[in-house]
């Protein structure tokens, strides 16, 4: 589902692309965000790394694919520790948020290992700015979406506020 995501996105207008180049919305990390509240770190890194893999071998962006990886790896350790550790202080929406944070930080590492130039985190402020309304989108949409199939799973305890 997540790779059907990120597959769908791309065909999505970019709202951020005026504002802040390269950021995107990051439907696909819904699924992983439901996964890691469902199963747990280890079926998270599953579903989160393996679409990386598969979106990064579909699309031919293996550069792409070291940023998503770095991103996904980062972002789901990163809202693991908020879910266990800050869980009376953040809401599903705030490891949500926290963990597009950790993307960003994540990606722009890796960019600037590979051009070798620290510079490159002056972009950071703005990808954050950005993050603040994907995390919020994608932690609510989760939320919402856990509501629905929570009579199956009997784990799920987080609430929205």
């Amino acid at each position: 589902m997540g790779l059907a995501l990120h597959i769908i996105e791309g065909f999505i207008p970019n709202p951020f692309m005026g504002i802040v180049p390269g950021a995107k919305i990051g439907l696909a990390n819904i699924i992983g965000l439901m996964a890691l509240v469902l199963f747990g770190l280890r079926f998270a890194l599953a579903v989160n790394l393996m679409r990386v893999f598969m979106a990064g071998m579909l699309t031919g962006a293996v550069t792409s694919m070291m940023y998503g990886l770095a991103g996904a790896l980062f972002s789901t350790l990163l809202m693991w520790t908020a879910l266990h550790f800050l869980k009376r202080f953040l809401s599903l929406v705030g490891v949500s948020v926290l963990g597009a944070l950790g993307h960003n930080v994540a990606q722009l590492s890796v960019a600037g290992a590979m051009i070798q130039n620290i510079r490159i985190f002056v972009y950071l402020p703005f990808m954050m700015f950005a993050s603040i309304f994907t995390g919020i989108f994608i932690g609510l949409t989760a939320y919402f979406v856990l509501q629905k199939v929570k009579y199956r799973f009997t784990n799920i305890t987080y609430s929205l506020i």
